[in-house]
């Protein structure tokens, strides 16, 4: 955000001031209920609240107990190493058809691209709800319900759409003259998409695989419809603990759930960099 300048006015300095205040105000009102979970996550009770040995920063009061039933616990491993099964299995299948995808619709002479666009981005604006009655039913009929396979085919199409968008961004800025003098150099398609093309999009691809990975391994709505008892993932588990039995081990998850967004997201804004410094629309 740039400076404010020596010559402005009043006004300016008021508009300047305020605009920052408003802006910390809003992060803060957004950053803050995710805040308190991690102090609670800490917490030698089984409460979810602030005890008074906590607010009075009592070292006996913190405890990392939740922490440890969270990496004993059976049902708690047992819906980790699920949601670490079908997530990146997800995210595989979801960037290889959004990356094809997103190659088909940037050539120029792709028909009718607005109206397939919109139906491959559908599963990001139709309720969450109705696509997961709508797989439930489907996934019935063939045999997918309460599989691991129905499980990624769904979430597979749940992050499709975002790596579509990733990718089809990252080539806007792409210069189709090096794949031309790439078949002029005697190169095919194949050799022409890993040699050079594929290099240069790898940032974007990666951006929106850790964008479906996200999608996936936070997902809950769907798993309950197409998934089973065998295919419970950690947010399944989060919200059957909060329905059925309240334990503050879900505290630890969500932080846990948190820190690893935070990394996450930190690597698709640096991806997201290097691909504006590789298509030279940043200086830096």
């Amino acid at each position: 955000m740039a400076a404010l300048p020596p010559y402005a006015g009043l006004g300016e300095r008021v508009w300047w001031y305020s605009f920052r205040v408003i802006c910390g105000l809003i992060f803060l009102f957004l950053i803050l209920p995710i805040l308190i979970i991690i102090p609670l996550s800490f917490n030698a009770e089984d409460f979810f609240t602030f005890t008074p040995g906590m607010l009075a920063f009592d070292a006996e009061a913190y405890s990392l107990k939740h922490y440890v039933t969270f990496l004993t616990d059976e049902r708690w491993t047992r819906a980790v190493q699920n949601s670490f099964m079908i997530a990146p299995a997800a995210t595989l299948l979801s960037t290889a058809l959004g990356t094809l995808a997103a190659i088909g619709l940037s050539q120029g002479t792709m028909p009718y691209k607005g109206a397939i666009m919109a139906v491959l981005i559908s599963p990001m604006i139709v309720p969450l709800i109705i696509s997961a009655a709508g797989m439930y039913f489907f996934y019935s009929r063939i045999g997918l319900q309460g599989t691991y396979a129905g499980v990624i085919l769904a979430h597979a199409v749940l992050g499709t759409p975002f790596v579509i968008i990733t990718v089809t961004a990252t080539l806007v800025g792409f210069d189709r003259s090096l794949t031309r003098a790439a078949a002029n150099l005697g190169a095919g398609p194949v050799t022409t998409f890993f040699k050079v093309q594929m290099p240069l999009i790898l940032p974007g691809v990666i951006s929106g695989g850790l964008f479906a990975f996200i999608t996936s391994f936070d997902e809950v709505v769907v798993v309950l419809f197409v998934g089973a008892q065998q295919q419970k993932t950690l947010p399944w588990q989060m919200f059957t603990g909060l329905r059925e039995q309240i334990s503050p081990a879900i505290l630890a998850a969500a932080t846990i759930l948190v820190t690893f967004s935070i990394i996450l997201l930190a690597t698709v804004e640096i991806l997201r960099r290097r691909s504006e410094r590789l298509r030279g629309m940043s200086p830096g």
